[in-house]
């Protein structure tokens, strides 16, 4: 015959607490000690960055150069150093775009460089910033850019990226005929005017980049006709007719009573 067995009592409510305790302060000493175990590894001389591998576009900066100039400014070691600082320094340096940072197991650091491609000149004349090709405006010493006969481009701040958009719809179209688009400028007043390389000045008016495309090109396809009848290059344009423009050729006059006026072709 089967006798059953008593249940164990539960454990008093105090004892209950204690071992609890207990438990919860064995915890909090393991953490801590983990934590100093940590603390000291993270400063083992080991840890020290001792490398810095740099990678990527390096057409206008050395490695060994910018090693040397960023690594005095930075701080901690493998697992304390600040990559976002760090980045930060390395794209400080002119003509880097953008850097990405990763740490090396257990002592390096790897960067990768994007550096800025130049695609014109922004600003007026002798100004010293140039546009990228994302359309982003950055300062750099102008003797080292590597292209040559690169345009002019100007506008109000934060539309870099619009005047070049600009730029690459309408060179193409004077590329048909033998000319250079020079210079492109979008006025405060939001007015587009450009300039060849002949030293031609074109008014463009106002108007989305559509608009203003559709007079560049009625202008191009109808000027060498309008030219050939006069036997001369133009020396400005305003295409801001609504059906035609007007064009101001090279030494054509007539002559007034007391006065000389150019001659305009309109079409």
């Amino acid at each position: 015959m089967k006798r059953a067995l008593p249940l164990p009592k539960p454990l008093p409510l105090d004892v209950r607490l204690m071992n609890a305790l207990a438990l919860v302060c064995g915890l909090v000493f393991a953490a801590m000690v983990l934590a100093l175990a940590v603390a000291w590894l993270m400063r083992q001389p080991l840890f020290n960055l001792s490398a810095i591998s740099v990678q990527g576009d390096l057409s206008h900066n050395n490695a060994v150069t910018l090693r040397a100039n960023v690594a005095p400014r930075l701080t901690g070691n493998f697992f304390t150093v600040d990559l976002g600082r760090t980045r930060a320094v390395f794209e400080s340096v002119p003509w880097v775009r953008r850097a990405v940072v990763q740490r090396q197991f257990p002592n390096r650091l790897k960067v990768v460089l994007q550096e800025h491609e130049a695609i014109a000149y922004w600003g007026p004349e002798g100004d010293s910033r140039l546009v990228n090709s994302f359309g982003e405006v950055f300062e750099a010493n102008q003797g080292e850019v590597e292209a040559e006969d690169l345009p002019q481009l100007s506008g109000p701040p934060g539309q870099a990226a619009l005047v070049l958009q600009a730029y690459q719809m309408l060179s193409p179209l004077f590329e048909k005929l033998d000319a250079v688009l020079e210079r492109l400028e979008l006025t405060g007043q939001g007015s587009w005017r450009a300039r060849l390389d002949s030293g031609a000045v074109l008014e463009l008016g106002h108007g989305s980049l559509d608009e203003i495309q559709a007079r560049a090109q009625r202008f191009t396809a109808t000027l060498t006709q309008v030219s050939s009848r006069y036997g001369r290059d133009f020396e400005s344009a305003d295409l801001r007719y609504g059906n035609g423009y007007a064009l101001k050729l090279r030494g054509v006059t007539t002559v007034n009573p007391g006065d000389k006026e150019d001659k305009k072709a309109k079409r």
